[in-house]
């Protein structure tokens, strides 16, 4: 099974040493995010998760232990967009996380390197020209640290984000101009040597060079493990989400990041209780098991194909 670490929360991030330390003692407990007394237990030994995939907006903390996820395949989702303090407000200067970005890059190669410019969020700050510059920006000076860049449009079904999106007179495009824009940053991708896909979207992007994403992707373990894997489509994903099935061990209300149009992370109460309940040596990311909690252990296997040869036959 692919481990998704992860789409609620940024743990590599803020939670590095809670994950290293789960991954030595080889399984985490994860909360139903519906039925909190419903705790379940993922093995994360290397006979068990297939891989992991690390959605972050800072991998920085993680640096300087790669070396003890050796067992594993992994590649990480690094999302990386040029807005200030007033939308993403706890984020480290974008200078220093370009500079994090290329020095991760250095380290595990850019195949495992995915740019994520999203959401694109337009305003009366935000233009259209204003995104185009920046990205290009960003993208010269990302040339060779990745291959692929993933991009999306502020998502505003969400209650939160829509809320967010009015208080920071965010502007819905119309499918034309989604096109024209996805197109214009299409292009200056592949000048700087990245092919461009649309994340979870309604809309065709393909004739303008924007293929469906697929964050969690099967083909790209299938490369990194030298095998072919037995996945289906994620089930528990939009209908357009590409992904391809695995186990989230994140929990929502948790980043401290705060960004303005996170769906995942709306409540700062929350999130400050919740991070005051954190210990790195908790099989939970927040709290301990307690005497009402139903622990089930998750049927996890190797999504391998496991071809005999016949060898003499």
């Amino acid at each position: 099974m692919i481990i998704s670490c992860s789409r609620r929360t940024d743990i590599p991030a803020w939670y590095a040493d809670w994950l290293f330390a789960r991954v030595r003692e080889g399984y985490a407990c994860v909360r139903n995010p519906m039925n909190h007394l419903q705790v379940s237990k993922v093995a994360l030994t290397p006979d068990a998760a297939d891989g992991f995939v690390f959605w972050t907006k800072n991998p920085a903390p993680m640096l300087p232990r790669l070396h003890e996820l050796d067992e594993y395949a992994y590649y990480f989702q690094f999302t990386l967009t040029p807005y200030g303090k007033d939308i993403e407000p706890n984020l480290p200067v974008k200078i220093k996380l370009l500079s994090t970005f290329r020095q991760l890059a250095d380290q595990i190669g850019p195949r495992r390197m995915i740019w994520r410019y999203d959401p694109i969020l337009i305003s009366p700050n935000w233009t259209v020209e204003t995104h185009l510059r920046t990205f290009e920006m960003m993208a010269r000076l990302l040339t060779g640290a990745t291959h692929k860049v993933v991009i999306s449009f502020l998502d505003t079904d969400y209650r939160n984000v829509r809320r967010n999106a009015q208080a920071l007179a965010a502007e819905e495009l119309t499918v034309r101009e989604k096109l024209s824009l996805a197109g214009k940053l299409c292009q200056i991708a592949r000048a700087c040597g990245m092919e461009m896909s649309a994340c979870a979207s309604d809309t065709d992007y393909s004739a303008c060079g924007v293929a469906p994403a697929r964050c969690i992707d099967g083909d790209l373990f299938e490369t990194l493990l030298n095998c072919r894997l037995d996945l289906q489509k994620d089930k528990n994903q939009r209908p357009a989400c590409g992904c391809v099935q695995s186990v989230d061990i994140g929990m929502y209300n948790s980043c401290a990041h705060a960004c303005r149009y996170c769906y995942a992370n709306y409540n700062f109460a929350e999130i400050q209780r919740n991070r005051q309940k954190h210990d790195p040596a908790s099989p939970l990311l927040f709290g301990e098991i307690g005497p009402l909690d139903t622990v089930k252990e998750r049927v996890m296997h190797s999504c391998k194909e496991q071809q005999m040869a016949l060898v003499g036959f």
